[in-house]
């Protein structure tokens, strides 16, 4: 009984040390840092301005958002994207109005102002960067 389970263990040990030698093939997007070690600063990646908007990829594709938003701001007192977007506001400053869906709650209650559910904008819409994709995509829209 006792050379089985020493025969076991000998042979567990064994199996993880060659499955530990093996498995080098994975890389993380981290890097070689530790899981626990703090992540690098983003670097600030410079927006890019597209003339015409931005086409989607398919139906129901929130609109990316075709202008700079480093100076707007978003937080729970101020929604400095409504200044254009709003619909008292949109026809003045040339902008596309915030969707009909924008100022309805979760009830189906129509709002004078947009709904909390949609008021941090930059959580479906999002600006266009000058940066290389971090993996290969290989998505094609229906057209």
């Amino acid at each position: 009984m006792k050379k089985v389970i020493v025969t076991l263990l000998v042979a567990m040990v064994t199996l993880m040390f060659t499955t530990a030698a093996f498995s080098t093939g994975v890389a993380s997007l981290r890097g070689d840092k530790e899981l626990t070690a703090p992540a690098d600063e983003n670097p600030m990646r410079k927006q890019v301005i597209t003339q015409g908007g931005v086409e989607r990829s398919y139906k129901i594709q929130p609109p990316m958002i075709p202008h700079k938003i480093d100076k707007e701001t978003i937080n729970l007192k101020t929604n400095t994207c409504m200044k254009c977007h709003s619909e008292k506001t949109f026809e003045e400053k040339k902008a596309p109005k915030a969707g009909d869906s924008h100022y309805v709650t979760r009830d189906g209650k129509v709002l004078e102002t947009v709904s909390s559910r949609r008021y941090f904008c930059n959580q479906c819409h999002a600006p266009q960067l000058d940066a290389s994709p971090i993996v290969e995509n290989k998505f094609e829209g229906a057209k």
